[in-house]
């Protein structure tokens, strides 16, 4: 028999008391936070557990928060098919902090973990292969922190002179254009200033 989302929430909290910080129910899921040194123990016994059985791990993400002390939330997203339920486990941690990653436990999270990498450049310890995934050989930064610039550092183009793609630094070909806002039953700018003119000189 399936367990529903609060028999969960008390198996959880029974089984990892000194692990779990905060524990919710939302929207018919269960969100618990945790400490990043109680991670792996955390993952294993909700893949392990005879009554959890989350057996998937759906995805891991990130999200940045530059102002806070402990810049970054790291996001678990576990599924269990037999029992219906979905689990989300955030973490918070500052910029340099070390992640040991999940390979080991759901082989899964080596393209996933790459992606929060890639992405945030947040960095897992004993993965095997933590290269990026989504951008270029050579590519400056991480394009989903909130620091990182909507136009990015550099741009990559077909060159007619050296007849292949370059990359180099982005240049804006023109200033952002200056609306005034008014009604156009009133005119732009420019035609009442000529119309001023127009009437002075006559």
């Amino acid at each position: 028999m399936s367990m529903t989302v609060n028999e969960l929430e008390k198996t959880v909290n029974s089984s990892l008391t000194t692990a779990i910080k905060i524990s919710k129910i939302n929207f018919g899921h269960l969100f618990i936070d945790i400490d990043v040194k109680d991670l792996s123990s955390t993952i294993l016994f909700l893949k392990t557990n005879a009554k959890c059985k989350f057996k998937q791990l759906i995805d891991i993400t990130a999200v940045d928060y530059p102002e806070n002390e402990k810049r970054f939330k790291i996001v678990y997203l576990l599924l269990s098919h037999e029992n219906n339920l979905r689990i989300i486990i955030n973490i918070n941690i500052i910029e340099n902090d070390m992640i040991p990653s999940l390979t080991k436990i759901f082989p899964s999270a080596n393209w996933m973990e790459r992606e929060v990498f890639d992405m945030y450049g947040i960095s897992f310890k004993d993965h095997p292969d933590l290269r990026r995934i989504l951008t270029d050989y050579g590519f400056e930064g991480f394009p989903l922190r909130k620091d990182f610039p909507l136009t990015g550092h550099t741009e990559v183009r077909y060159s007619e002179d050296k007849k292949k793609v370059i990359s180099e630094p982005v240049k804006l070909e023109q200033e952002y254009r200056h609306f005034d806002f008014e009604s156009p039953w009133e005119g732009t700018k420019y035609i009442k200033e000529e119309s001023q003119k127009n009437k002075n000189n006559e």
